[in-house]
């Protein structure tokens, strides 16, 4: 194909196979969709219009990336290109988008290319920022020049002409018009309902802003922002401070959403000057880049925590963006792991999206100061990372997090610096109703349950924490009547210590789950049963308490259909007491035995020879 597809876009979640929970293979996102329909990996075909509708969203996206890539570049040959693609881009939303998208489900902001105005306002923001660089091109000895750098907060200057004239832009005007018109009705719609702090506004501020500002700039007027997309009352930074807290974290406490929403803010601060940033923006902006600095394994695996992918490949060139921009805003790249994993694992779809980002700001990054130690703990959103011994463990006992929470409370997730031992598993598209409410229950987490019963939503909160331990419970009779439990998870020098307490008011089945995202293998040892975690570092467990019983579960989102072994704890009465010691293979003292004495984990260690290891 030479161009765009010229027919509207659905939902991109729709894009998964019904039986197996899979996203389809993308195909050739440039060229047309296959004519024998898309292809789940376990071999199925799905050729539906809704199907087709889905992948028509990611082919338009990827078009979108073309032509913003296309435009940054210096060579005249490229950004005539990008101009060729954005003119089609004008014919045909012209065309086709005369109306909100009728195909759309009723509880969806509609869009008008797209079925929701969220995807209208991602796709809008790469066509805005295309326009934007062809408009602020110019040629000088070959080599391109940056226009001043945009004034914060109020961003009122005068829009400077490029040397070439932008009247070959001025076909383009009616399509930045209406993404900007679009995305500010958008936006309205969800101030009037008291959703100002939806991550939908984020993008919508970030298409309106892109897209009224590339317009101005073919003008060659006024840059005023009169719509108060980046310092107005319900603007890009009055946004930040409404859905974010002090600790970084965006409110619904989603690693997804999270970086979701960064990647808006960050996008919407082009040729802006960190260090004029207001400090209370600045200050909220690093803590968003710290928070997931601190989540991050060493190796650059960010845990899928509340909602969103546990592997796409769509979603690492949204990392790799992320973690340019975020290096170009705050010193000492933090989020280099993650860009540099996210760079392998965007595979087929690989397509340069971080290319043009350098010199995104227009001064130099602000100070980067985070010094975290062996635990973090953010109390707002009840998250806590602990790291040492070989062991990244993140424990999960805040609020439900909103409509992208899961029935998640007081998990441990436990992975190496790139093993996912014991992830958080993730979500599958949503178009996939039957899967997706398979991954939000408590029996898809390493978490407690009792009888049969789902818990409702609550929060936990925190009781204690040390420089090496940290302890969480929850007795909120909304998660279960009746019904309370404490977590402590202790990080010693050569192996972390997990002891759960659960008490209830009557008998009851109580159960603690193991949630493998490797193959673990598992032998009993009176008193304790032993496993085996398989991957590149391996991990040791030893498990106390009552039995551990092994039963075949499905695995990450990324491919439910894939097969892991779960274990669960299991006993019946009113209060049961469920311990784990976890070792890696490259701890200095190798565990030989684990008992439990007065509800505390006593630990023996194989014999010293004389040169101090195991003898």
């Amino acid at each position: 194909m030479n161009g765009p597809p010229e027919e509207r876009g659905g939902w991109w979640h729709d894009y998964v196979c019904g039986v197996h929970g899979v996203e389809l293979e993308p195909g050739d996102l440039l060229g047309t969709f296959p004519a024998a329909g898309a292809v789940c990996r376990h071999g199925c075909r799905l050729a539906s219009e809704r199907v087709r509708a889905a992948w028509l969203v990611l082919s338009h996206q990827a078009w979108a990336r073309r032509a913003r890539r296309l435009a940054g570049h210096d060579d005249s040959a490229d950004r005539a290109e990008a101009l060729r693609l954005l003119t089609a881009y004008a014919g045909i939303h012209a065309r086709l988008a005369v109306a909100d998208h009728d195909q759309a489900q009723g509880w969806m902001l509609r869009g008008r290319l797209f079925h929701q105005a969220l995807t209208d306002a991602v796709w809008g923001v790469n066509i805005g920022h295309a326009a934007w660089s062809l408009a602020t091109a110019e040629v000088d000895s070959g080599r391109r020049t940056r226009t001043e750098p945009v004034e914060v907060p109020g961003q009122i200057r005068s829009c400077p002409s490029t040397s070439s004239g932008n009247e070959s832009l001025d076909p383009l005007l009616p399509l930045l018009d209406e993404l900007a018109d679009a995305a500010l009705r958008a936006r309205g719609v969800l101030i009037a309902e008291d959703r100002f702090d939806s991550n939908y506004v984020a993008w919508l501020n970030a298409a309106g802003l892109a897209c009224s500002r590339a317009a101005a700039l073919i003008r060659g007027g006024d840059c005023a922002d009169r719509d108060g997309w980046l310092a107005g009352d319900h603007g890009q930074l009055a946004h930040l401070l409404a859905a974010t807290g002090d600790d970084g974290w965006e409110w619904e406490g989603s690693t997804y959403y999270h970086g979701f929403v960064l990647r808006a803010y960050l996008l919407s601060l082009r040729d802006s000057d960190p260090g004029e940033l207001p400090a209370e923006v600045a200050e909220r902006l690093a803590g968003m880049i710290t928070a997931l600095a601190r989540l991050a394994t060493p190796g650059g695996v960010l845990p899928a925590v509340h909602d969103g992918p546990y592997r796409r490949e769509a979603l690492a060139l949204e990392w790799q963006e992320l973690g340019e921009l975020a290096g170009g805003l705050v010193a000492g790249d933090p989020l280099r792991s993650v860009t540099d994993r996210a760079a392998i694992e965007s595979g087929s779809l690989a397509d340069d999206l971080a290319d043009g980002l350098t010199g995104w700001f227009a001064g130099p990054p602000l100070p980067y100061r985070d010094k975290p130690g062996a635990i973090t703990v953010s109390e707002r959103v009840g998250l806590a990372v602990l790291s040492g011994a070989g062991i990244h463990a993140v424990l999960d006992y805040g609020p439900h997090g909103g409509s992208h929470g899961h029935h998640d409370k007081l998990s441990l997730h436990l992975y190496g610096s790139e093993d996912p031992w014991q992830p958080d598993y993730g979500q599958v598209p949503y178009g996939n109703r039957p899967w997706r409410d398979r991954y939000a229950v408590a029996a898809a987490h390493p978490t407690i349950r009792i009888d049969d019963r789902e818990p409702g939503e609550a929060a936990g909160r925190l009781v204690e924490r040390t420089e090496r331990s940290i302890t969480v419970a929850i007795d909120d009779p909304a998660w279960c009547p009746g019904v309370s439990a404490s977590r402590r998870v202790s990080l010693e020098d050569d192996h972390l210590i997990d002891l759960v307490t659960v008490r209830c008011t009557e008998e009851h089945r109580i159960r603690l789950g193991l949630r493998a995202g490797v193959d673990v293998s598992a032998v009993d040892h009176v008193p304790y049963t032993r496993t085996e975690w398989s991957g590149r570092e391996s991990l040791s467990g030893w498990h106390l308490g009552a039995p551990l019983i092994a039963y075949p579960g499905f695995g990450p989102a990324d491919d439910p259909a894939r097969q892991r072994t779960w274990f669960d704890f299991e006993t019946t009465g009113r209060e049961a007491v469920f311990c784990s010691v976890y070792q890696t293979r490259a701890a200095s003292r190798r565990i030989s035995a684990v008992s439990l004495v007065g509800g505390e984990a006593v630990i023996d260690f194989e014999p010293y020879g004389e040169l101090g290891g195991p003898a």
